[in-house]
């Protein structure tokens, strides 16, 4: 172990300045075209569909060569990020996604789009695992929570501008522009992330003190032209933790937590909330409407995430985690009651109010909860693993989606939900643990001492 640089107290004591506000924006600038991105489908497969680009089952098997591909992105960036360093990793994503989503613009037919698509889901999958670590390890513990939850306000904002610029672009000009904005995006947003640092966290984790202590003078140099700075708190030791390590007494309640959240919350987004345009067009819907009514939806997203915001730092992680799952439930009960004869504006309310508790859960377990849980060693590994484990669940459940939908409706559907909320509420209650007002090195230290005792 290690004491010399103690990284985590002294970026924890610093006050809020514009180091951490560019650390954000050059982040979340990948992270909303992450968003964007991911959700593209939600527009472009009912359009590819109804020109005869693509049949219901290619567009399933897109959806599932996505979620293919985010799931060994997920994996792999996991044990390159901890191996090579945070700067690596947030770097080539961008890279793959960028131009694969250039080449999608062109693609001759649907095969050759969904190999494409798999591509992307590479670069996707990587995106969401490092971008929110990367964050996790530079903001003060006594707001991280809301800084994450802000940081996923971001991702998830991609789902409604992808709705309103898919009900702008597609009617008219058809869905390959979509896949230009993506990949011009993403290859703009690269080139200004080579100002973003490596991670001092991290740094010292691997003993490269040396460089880790040069960078934090460098932080400090800049947070202190606002002011004299506080003493940083006490340092704590810097475990050794390995991949062997996450099957231990102490941290495996944590991967399955992790594991279950993000099998869950995947399935939410994409076995129900990316399927909103397929269900309005099967209720009879045109598809113009359609795209209408999911844009009025789905404008719930940014709401949800901003609730978690709020949420985070002040009633905790898990008691907002487990008030939403059960918010959840009860709306989704009630929006599977409704029947074509529905009010529209019933539908429209419920549906918003559905997603909101949705994103709250997407905030919290996505961006806040899962990096929280694992000590910076492994930090990108574990939270690798815990994606693969929930992009794996999003292979086949377009497939399970498709039948549940055509053979029980919505119903069916929502049954599903439920199920999986759930386990959840249960896992998060007996198993999680409560990261508000700590630092990331107060949480290990718990980790350190347990393995000590088991051992």
């Amino acid at each position: 172990m290690t004491m010399s640089v103690n990284a985590g107290g002294r970026l924890d004591r610093l006050p809020i300045g514009s180091f951490h506000y560019r650390i954000f924006w050059l982040v979340g600038a990948g992270m909303l075209l992450d968003g964007y991105d991911l959700y593209v489908f939600t527009n472009v497969l009912p359009a590819a569909a109804q020109s005869g680009f693509s049949t219901a089952l290619q567009n399933a098997d897109f959806i599932s060569k996505t979620f293919l591909g985010m799931t060994i992105g997920a994996l792999v960036t996991g044990f390159l990020g901890d191996r090579y360093g945070r700067r690596f990793t947030y770097q080539i994503n961008l890279l793959i996604f960028g131009l694969a989503s250039l080449a999608a613009a062109f693609a001759p037919d649907m095969t050759t789009l969904i190999w494409l698509r798999f591509v992307m889901g590479l670069g996707l999958g990587a995106e969401i695992v490092v971008g929110y670590a990367t964050l996790t390890e530079f903001v003060p513990s006594k707001s991280r929570g809301r800084w994450l939850s802000f940081m996923a306000v971001l991702v998830v904002s991609g789902l409604p501008i992808t709705a309103f610029l898919g009900y702008l672009i597609i009617p008219a000009y058809g869905w390959r522009p979509m896949f230009v904005i993506a990949g011009v995006g993403a290859l703009v947003v690269w080139y200004l992330r080579k100002a973003l640092p490596e991670s001092p966290r991290w740094l010292e984790s691997q003993g490269r003190d040396a460089e880790a202590e040069a960078l934090m003078r460098a932080i400090e140099k800049e947070a202190a032209t606002a002011g004299p700075l506080p003493l940083p708190g006490p340092a704590a030791p810097v475990g050794q933790f390995n991949l062997a390590s996450l099957l231990m007494p102490a941290l495996l309640p944590r991967m399955i937590v992790g594991s279950w959240a993000l099998i869950t919350v995947n399935t939410l987004i994409f076995g129900f909330v990316t399927w909103l345009p397929q269900f309005f067009l099967q209720q009879g819907l045109t598809i113009t409407r359609s795209f209408a009514y999911t844009l009025v939806i789905v404008l719930g997203t940014p709401f949800g995430a901003v609730c978690g915001a709020l949420c985070a730092d002040s009633i905790g992680r898990r008691r907002t985690i487990i008030g939403a799952s059960l918010l959840t439930i009860a709306l989704g009960v009630v929006y599977a009651s409704f029947t074509a004869a529905t009010a529209p504006w019933m539908i429209l309310m419920v549906g918003f109010l559905l997603i909101v508790a949705i994103y709250v859960q997407v905030a919290m377990l996505f961006g806040v909860y899962t990096p929280e849980l694992f000590p910076t060693d492994v930090r990108l590994r574990a939270n690798g693993i815990c994606h693969t484990f929930g992009r794996a669940a999003t292979i086949v459940s377009p497939f399970i989606v498709l039948w549940l939908s055509q053979d029980y409706g919505i119903v069916g559907v929502v049954g599903l939900m439920v199920a999986l909320l759930a386990i959840q509420i249960m896992v998060v209650w007996g198993w999680g643990v409560e990261p508000r007002q700590r630092s990331l090195e107060e949480l290990d230290s718990g980790i350190t001492a347990n393995i000590g005792a088991t051992s």
